[in-house]
């Protein structure tokens, strides 16, 4: 924080700005529901202030590029192609219009995180020494996350966030595994189960990146800290009883401790890793009609008293998604699918941000997001040696499969905290290192 009292005022609102989003996005829910309760009328513009926070932080990004002759950075090819993007949905909005709320929304929630995403590149672009001011207010925002769940799971009342006005006409305070009340499911300060899942998802990658990769020596207390993140991450991702998270959470782990540890082991042991998860695999199978495993891997348990277990919705919604994609290659419109749908005469919902992207934005602008997708893994990959990087691409690959059966993107504080990691650690140098010894 100290740097920002050497900065001018320009310099000051411009990082400031986004630093407020990227702590404050965790808290995003519990207080959008909360002042939603004491002012209401006002839902949708309380909602917003991340979304206006960022367009105001446009203005001292482009000042800073022009004064410091940087304007090049936004003719990366990156950079173009989420303008591309940006553009695409500008023109779906313009020639295929939804209802003016739902329109509105629908721009908001799908470029919300890329606009984010470029703030935080071009920040670390010109002020890389912030590297760590960002990553310092990260940890205390996955702290606060994490021993909210474990309150949650283990002190408090299960149904505590009812009193800030958590309920049947915002968030649910919490859910059950197909109507199941032996299986809670908890929110933490997230929307949702399903968004705290991902959530535990990307620290627990990070987590395991950095203690595999990062420089902990100068670290005060880094056990402790790695204590509290592992537990709470862990617990967070387990009673979330999200099967697309703890599989992405599994994968995400696996692929840091595989580029970690590649060189170290003999081909030998990685057989032996195979054939130990391909029996857990069988084993998974042949105890299907267990209560446990019916309940927290399948969701398929018919004596809950669901009508329709979620396997059936995702089926449903996956085979609508595609039939829409199949039959409009245009698309139909920003706002026509998700919560901004919700807002309009034409309720959709599809549970593939793929999917999602094809049926607002056509067949083009999935070609454009997939193409931007493929850019920043790139890029992280290329910085793998670095324990940032290394993390935000476990855990993108582990979000990417959540994507497959829930459009995880639209969810504010699981994008937002991702593509703004991604921004930092893709546009922070090559090899660069924490010099600081106060970490």
């Amino acid at each position: 924080m100290k740097r920002l009292m050497t900065l001018s005022i320009i310099e000051k609102a411009y990082l400031g700005i986004l630093l407020v989003i990227f702590g404050g996005i965790v808290l995003h829910a519990p207080i959008s529901v909360g002042l939603s309760t004491l002012l209401p009328g006002y839902e949708l513009l309380i909602r917003s202030w991340k979304e206006i926070l960022m367009g105001l932080a446009l203005v001292p990004m482009l000042v800073l590029l022009w004064d410091k002759k940087r304007l090049s950075i936004l003719g990366e090819p990156l950079m173009i192609a989420v303008g591309v993007y940006a553009l695409l949905h500008l023109l779906s909005a313009a020639f295929m219009p939804q209802s003016l709320i739902s329109t509105v929304a629908g721009v908001l929630i799908d470029l919300r995180y890329m606009l984010f995403f470029v703030l935080v590149y071009v920040a670390i672009r010109l002020y890389p020494g912030f590297r760590k001011t960002f990553l310092q207010i990260g940890v205390i925002g996955a702290l606060v996350v994490v021993i909210f769940a474990l309150l949650q799971v283990f002190v408090l009342p299960i149904d505590v966030l009812k009193y800030i006005g958590y309920g049947p006409d915002s968030i649910a305070p919490y859910l059950t595994v197909d109507q199941n009340d032996n299986y809670i499911r908890i929110n933490s300060t997230l929307r949702g189960p399903n968004s705290l899942g991902a959530y535990a998802v990307v620290v627990l990658a990070l987590l395991f990146a950095f203690w595999m990769r990062g420089d902990h020596s100068k670290l005060k207390r880094p056990l402790p800290l790695a204590l509290i993140l592992l537990a709470g991450g862990m617990t967070a991702l387990w009673t979330s009883y999200s099967r697309s998270a703890l599989i992405a959470g599994v994968f995400a782990i696996a692929v840091v401790l595989a580029v970690t540890l590649w060189h170290r082991f003999n081909r030998k042991t990685w057989i032996i890793t195979a054939a130990i998860v391909a029996a857990i695999g069988i084993g998974l199978f042949v105890a299907r009609d267990s209560t446990f495993v019916a309940n927290v891997i399948l969701h398929d348990n018919p004596t809950t008293g669901a009508p329709n277990t979620s396997n059936d919705g995702h089926l449903l919604s996956l085979q609508d998604g595609i039939r829409l994609m199949i039959q409009q290659p245009f698309g139909a419109g920003v706002g026509s699918t998700g919560s901004a749908s919700l807002l309009g005469d034409k309720p959709l919902i599809i549970e593939n941000q793929f999917l999602y992207i094809a049926h607002e934005v056509g067949w083009a602008g999935l070609i454009v997001f997939v193409m931007i997708l493929i850019g920043v893994f790139a890029r992280l990959w290329q910085r793998r040696s670095d324990w940032l990087a290394l993390g935000v691409f476990a855990s993108g690959i582990g979000l990417v499969l959540i994507n497959m059966l829930l459009p995880i993107w639209v969810d504010d504080t699981v994008s937002i905290v991702w593509w703004g990691l991604a921004g930092l650690a893709i546009g922070s140098p090559m090899g660069y290192r924490e010099e600081e010894s106060d970490e």
